[in-house]
């Protein structure tokens, strides 16, 4: 009797970090695993390990890069599929969107702007910077 009630609950939950790969969170089981074990994974606001049986309904918190997923477990899977199947797993909330796609936003911004020369000009650019300055004299 205690072996149907075991299967059971191997049916019910799947493990963490085989459901972070399933779901596509992660490249490899692996890196999935560390990054649990390197607190970038929260369950229901908790810490969590790798072995942890995850179940349908519970709120994830995933640090990936700089990008940070609050999601909600709709699917159970320990097999990785498709992109469409993956996400269909999980939703992520509205307002972990929109502030993932401001702090993409702020990251274009940044990279868009003015960057200062990393060391002194030449003398070949120089005569170059001089050659323009005389232009807009003109």
């Amino acid at each position: 009797m205690a072996s149907g009630n075991d299967d059971m609950q191997q049916c019910e939950g799947v493990r963490l970090d085989l459901w972070l790969w399933a779901a596509r969170f992660y490249k490899t089981r692996a890196l999935a695993k560390q990054a649990i074990e390197t607190g970038k994974v929260e369950v229901d606001g908790q810490r969590a390990k790798p072995a942890r049986t995850l179940r349908g309904g519970e709120a994830l918190r995933v640090a990936r890069g700089e990008e940070m997923f609050e999601v909600a477990v709709q699917g159970l899977s320990d097999t990785r599929g498709p992109a469409s199947v993956a996400q269909a797993l999980y939703a992520e909330s509205d307002a972990s969107r929109a502030r993932r796609e401001a702090e993409r936003a702020s990251r274009a911004a940044a990279r868009a702007g003015y960057r200062a020369p990393e060391h002194k000009p030449d003398k070949r650019a120089r005569r170059l910077i001089r050659a323009l300055g005389d232009i807009d004299a003109s």
